[in-house]
């Protein structure tokens, strides 16, 4: 228990408010303040069970994400990110493609920022206003000038599975995978230890849906896109 300090206030604390009772629960309690997701970030979708899948991308530690898939899906995290209070900085050689989120964003230097591949400056990240990069640069992106770091997560947005791959799968933290030809589904099985039916699922998930893996856990996971997000993106697709 304190002890007020008269005309004073406490040390990095203020005034001394006035005194209340506790606020406790029981035991028997404890289950009907249970949150419907496991950790805070950004929604990026359902489950097969129904039950928001959410990635936390902004983190004290470096944290890559490599996501085999198509731009909606890429552009869709990103807006859901920068609704988080991310900045987004994508580096990319279709620029055009990515000038609607800019706009939707408020223009130039309100939370979406586009560079050219290789041209992405220091961005300066900190808990109060983390970053995340998403480097939308082809089959084989170059080395980023920008990598990840304390509260800067890097999304490297991969068409296809690229000789570049394996690299990039290898090193990151978090893997997604959206549809892929049988004969990538096969080698994105050996690298990231999926089993039989995840493998042969790969070649067959419809538009919109992503493994979201690592080499000990994996989710499929439903994007369901909110009114504003059709209205930019349009419908899901796998292929831009």
């Amino acid at each position: 228990m304190s002890v007020p300090v008269r005309g004073r206030g406490r040390l990095g604390f203020g005034l001394t408010g006035p005194r209340r009772p506790r606020h406790t629960v029981r035991p028997e309690q404890l289950a009907s303040l249970a949150l419907p997701v496991g950790d805070d970030g950004v929604v990026i979708g359902v489950d097969g069970e129904g039950r928001p899948a959410v990635l936390g991308i902004n983190r004290p530690t470096p944290y890559d994400v490599t996501l085999i898939g198509g731009l909606w899906t890429a552009q869709v995290l990103a807006l859901r990110a920068a609704a988080t209070g991310s900045r987004i900085v994508v580096e990319t050689g279709r620029a055009p493609a990515w000038k609607g989120l800019v706009r939707a964003a408020g223009g130039d230097g309100c939370g979406i920022a586009l560079h050219e591949v290789g041209r992405v400056p220091p961005q300066g990240p900190s808990a109060g206003s983390p970053v995340v990069v998403v480097r939308d640069c082809g089959m084989k992106p170059p080395r980023g000038r920008v990598a990840a770091g304390p509260w800067q997560s890097v999304v490297t947005l991969l068409p296809y599975l690229s000789p570049v791959a394996s690299g990039l799968m290898e090193k990151s933290s978090l893997v997604g995978i959206q549809r892929v030809s049988p004969g990538e589904a096969e080698q994105i099985g050996h690298l990231m230890r999926l089993g039989p039916g995840e493998t042969r699922a790969l070649s067959t998930l419809t538009d919109g849906v992503t493994l979201w893996c690592t080499r000990q856990d994996r989710r499929f996971v439903m994007i369901h896109p909110t009114d504003a997000e059709s209205g930019l993106l349009g419908s899901a697709r796998r292929m831009d």
